[in-house]
């Protein structure tokens, strides 16, 4: 099922008199339940796609349909809450708040939806369960390596149970042992939850986790590659 469509979808930049086309017409389609991964060379206009299709930014032209909510037709306050309500979002350098514990900062996602604590931090501790983090629910980020608090990140993305997460070059902070269990983290929960990820990477090995892997260079969309059947090859490698 097509969850998210993408139509001639355009922005552009002035700085000064020139007009920079950082997206040219972009279209495809999101699949309801797929990792969906976004690779191309720094500066070809992956991070800007992720910021229209998430609603962060605004297109200069174009749409952006999530379950068939027209994205940037909203008004602000119905926009930032449908983003609240059917999105998570995963960054490279974490933003975790340093002075609370793994799990204050995962139930604060909820807690900011309205949420009594008491449901908010149920669900917290569920979900570093999920990840395996739950022994480590109340460490300080400072008390966490990387790879953990990328796995309190993903599970704050999680919290709610979005439609869709969006991550914005996940593992670029981490090394390539924990960047591999981070993807297989994924691919777990993907599975699991038949949770929807798109993934902006610039790392090939990331992207070998994905169902399909959207190539970018130069703001334009120039191959969608099919990788299920990588996917299910990395994965039966893993588990022999």
């Amino acid at each position: 099922m097509v969850f998210v469509e993408v139509r001639e979808l355009s922005k552009n930049y002035k700085t000064g008199e020139v007009v920079v086309e950082a997206l040219k017409g972009v279209s495809f389609d999101v699949y309801e339940g797929e990792i969906l991964s976004i690779l191309g060379p720094s500066g070809c206009g992956k991070s800007t796609l992720l910021n229209c299709l998430s609603g962060i930014d605004e297109p200069t032209s174009g749409k952006v349909v999530i379950n068939g909510v027209d994205l940037h037709s909203l008004k602000d306050d119905d926009k930032t809450r449908f983003r609240a309500l059917n999105m998570g979002f995963v960054f490279q350098f974490y933003n975790l708040i340093p002075v609370l514990t793994a799990v204050e900062n995962v139930e604060l996602a909820m807690l900011t939806m309205g949420s009594s604590q008491k449901k908010a931090r149920s669900a917290a501790m569920e979900i570093l369960a999920g990840v395996n983090l739950d022994a480590r629910a109340r460490n300080l980020p400072s008390q966490l390596s990387g790879g953990e608090r990328q796995r309190v990140s993903i599970a704050r993305a999680l919290v709610h149970r979005p439609a869709i997460v969006w991550a914005d070059e996940p593992t670029g902070a981490l090394d390539t042992k924990t960047s591999t269990d981070f993807m297989s983290l994924i691919l777990e929960l993907n599975r699991t939850f038949n949770q929807t990820f798109v993934i902006v990477t610039h790392d090939e090995r990331v992207s070998k986790y994905s169902d399909r892997i959207l190539h970018m260079d130069s703001g334009e969309v120039v191959q969608i590659e099919d990788n299920n059947s990588l996917k299910v090859s990395e994965n039966a490698d893993s588990n022999s």
